[in-house]
């Protein structure tokens, strides 16, 4: 016999929508089934009446063949001999009638009754498991959003348990409804063969039995064909009941599991957590806004492929595209009081979509798979290996090492970085200097700071005074000074007009590679010293820790690689994002959404900025800070930016020299002239485009606005 299709009891607990399509085929089977059940019994039924019919007939016959001596014919005489032939005939009549008989409840009792078994009770047990599933999978569908829907407050634990236990007996109730309903499935496979056969046997077997005594040579030929469909059956019958065993041992060992697989979020004490996942796959529930201020949770089945989230509801053959994960970020968010719920925000910074988890293991992997996903880890030959050692790295960083020398050995200095398009004709030599220890640049212990300010609604502008508040939530430009104070100090820049004018700055604002997060303004009207250089980045914080040195910019690296570690050991996800301004004076980060200051570092009191080796998103600076008593304390801040941290580098070293060159007049205007020219003789203080030779600079060039 060919191989019979079945159903896995063991995703039966997972219920995933792949084991549901192979359910609807099953399903589709059984009712095709009973159609073509419903059709052959009606037309067993009507060969059984016609024996029936033909029994009554016979019977009847016999009568009247009797009858025919107790009419009164006038003309009766001379009749004996046909009475007598007629009292054989309605012998023979008699016997063939007791042959129909028997003939006809054979049929009644191996041919109709067999089907009539096999759909009252096979069929109409598939159907009733039908139902109770179902009725089992809207009561847990029920319960999982009762449970989703709980609060995070710890007052509610009441309720959370006995929502929890309803999940649980729910859940356990699906498991068992769902295992009885693929073993009767899988089942019906074996018994629709033999209820399809043994019907035609007893039929086959009556009418041999009736015409045995005039058909040797027939009942010789169905002999053979009955033997062999007999031995079918019968091994049918011990595969049948062979896999039932196995099925019910398979059941008990499923139904003998931990009660924990039952309970969502059993270890949410100390979860294990696999952070180097490379793909996952489960339910989650998905944020949908149904208007302007109210939204819908989806419960909808999520898997990852390569690099895109895919979403396949239930029943649906395959998963549609929901997100390009590729330099994505993900994060903890807190949404509508619901828990373990996660955000996925586009690289170009805007917010993606809003999923929730089931249990904290569940989140912490979600935001850990998508996290690898996004560094493009599944496209190298061995991404496993690669997310092992990255994670590995990660959980390390927060043990001492005694030596930097573990480290990358090349190093090159971010301060030495000047404008690609000037490092062709430069050729800076490689110095070869002592790694310092790890407990020289940052004392062993130091607390990490994550979050820089306070969120963006509980701030306090200290740089307004007194000045009228915008009822709108927009705040004044104060990138350019009023007219009034550019002329108190026009006296002191007078010296750099005539060189501005000389070198024909291009005033107004110069948006580099049509990017919004690197602008350049250069202005001549304004007379302050910021005007020289002002360049945007957007950035997350990251943290910040007091160090001991500012000597080397490995403390930088040494800082980076702690605060990503004690980010990744204590599932801190969550980043504040600023507008990092960098001046010729200044940085200032600043809130996106008020546009107030949240921190104002003078450039001056940066003593180290370097960006990190590998990962070019990551970059650092050291801020040296007096205190009251006279010492100074140094501070390194760590960030990530949506651009290359070298630019942001270039643009804090550009402004560096552009302070010490303020002094000296010549050296100012020798400054301007080494910054490279566009075709159309504008200045491009930074070149923020890819380093590609196919013409595009060019074209981004010339489309850069003027004032």
């Amino acid at each position: 016999m060919p191989a019979v299709d079945k159903l896995l009891l063991e995703e039966a607990l997972q219920d995933s929508p792949q084991t549901r399509s192979l359910l609807s085929v099953f399903e589709e089977d059984a009712g095709t089934l009973t159609d073509y059940t419903n059709q052959l019994l009606q037309a067993m039924q009507r060969v059984y009446g016609a024996q029936n019919e033909m029994c009554l007939a016979t019977q009847q016959l016999s009568k009247q063949l009797l009858a025919y001596e107790k009419q009164n014919f006038a003309l009766g005489k001379g009749d004996e001999e046909v009475i007598s032939t007629l009292h054989y005939f309605s012998k023979v009549v008699d016997e063939l009638n007791v042959l129909h008989t028997e003939l006809a409840k054979q049929l009644a009792d191996t041919m109709v009754l067999h089907i009539i078994q096999f759909r009252e009770k096979d069929l109409t047990e598939v159907s009733t498991l039908k139902d109770l599933f179902g009725l089992a999978s809207n009561e847990h569908d029920l319960s999982m959003a009762k449970y989703s829907r709980l609060p995070k407050k710890k007052e509610n634990e009441k309720v959370k348990t006995e929502i929890v236990k309803e999940v649980a007996a729910a859940r356990r109730k699906q498991h068992l409804s769902s295992l009885q309903y693929y073993c009767a499935l899988n089942a019906l496979q074996y018994r629709k063969r033999i209820a399809m056969m043994e019907p035609m046997m007893g039929f086959a077997h009556g009418q041999i039995n009736f015409f045995k005594k005039g058909a040797e040579m027939f009942s010789k030929r169905m002999d053979s064909l009955l033997s062999s469909a007999a031995d079918m059956v019968q091994s049918i019958q011990v595969e049948l009941e062979a896999e039932a065993e196995k099925m019910r041992v398979s059941q008990q060992e499923l139904l003998s599991v931990d009660e924990s697989v039952y309970i969502p979020d059993f270890d949410v004490a100390a979860p294990h957590i696999n952070r180097n996942l490379i793909q996952k796959a489960g339910y989650l529930n998905l944020r949908n806004k149904t208007g302007l201020v109210t939204t819908t949770w989806e419960r909808l089945y999520f898997f990852t492929q390569g690099g895109n989230l895919m979403c396949q509801p239930r029943g649906a053959v395959a998963g549609g595209l929901i997100q390009d994960l590729d330099n994505c970020s993900v994060m903890a968010v807190d949404c509508e009081d619901r828990r373990y719920c996660f955000q996925i925000t586009t690289p170009n910074g805007k917010s993606g979509i809003i999923l929730q988890a089931e249990s904290r293991k569940e989140n912490d992997e979600w935001i850990c798979a998508i996290n690898n996903i996004s560094r493009q880890i599944y496209l190298t030959d061995n991404p496993e290996a690669v997310a092992i050692k990255l994670n590995q790295t990660a959980l390390e960083a927060v043990t001492p090492i005694t030596s930097f020398g573990r480290k990358q050995e090349n190093f090159c200095p971010s301060q030495n970085l000047k404008n690609p398009e000037m490092e062709n004709d430069q050729v800076v030599p490689k110095v070869t200097a002592s790694v310092p220890e790890a407990e020289q640049l940052i004392a062993p212990g130091t607390p990490i700071q994550f979050d820089i300010v306070l969120p963006a609604t509980e701030f306090l502008d200290q740089n307004r005074g007194s000045r009228r508040i915008n009822p709108f939530g927009e705040t004044e430009d104060e990138t350019f000074p009023d007219a009034e104070a550019c002329c108190r100090k026009q006296a002191k820049t007078s010296l750099l007009q005539p060189i501005l004018s000389t070198a024909h700055l291009t005033l107004g604002c110069m948006h580099i590679g049509s990017r919004p997060e690197a602008t350049v303004v250069l202005s001549r009207k304004c007379c302050l010293a910021d005007s020289l250089l002002q360049q945007m980045f957007i950035v997350r914080f990251l943290g910040s820790m007091a160090v001991k040195t500012d000597s080397t910019t490995d403390v930088i690296y040494e800082a980076m690689r702690q605060v990503l570690a004690a980010r990744a050991i204590h599932n801190i996800f969550r980043m504040t994002e600023s507008h990092l301004m960098v001046t010729s004076q200044t940085l200032r980060l600043i809130d996106p959404q008020t546009q107030v200051t949240r921190a104002n570092f003078e450039l001056t009191s940066v003593t180290q900025f370097a960006a990190h080796q590998e990962n070019k998103r990551l970059v650092g600076f050291v801020i040296r800070i007096p205190e009251s008593t006279g010492e100074e304390s140094l501070s390194t801040y760590i960030f990530e930016s949506n651009s290359e941290g070298e630019k942001i580098c270039y643009a804090i070293n550009l402004g560096k020299e552009i302070i010490e060159v303020q002094k000296d007049p010549e050296a100012l205007a020798q400054l301007m002239l080494s910054v490279p020219l566009t075709t159309d003789g504008k200045f491009v203080l930074l070149n923020d485009l890819p380093d590609d030779t196919d013409g595009s600079s060019s074209e981004n060039r010339g489309a850069e606005s003027e004032a």
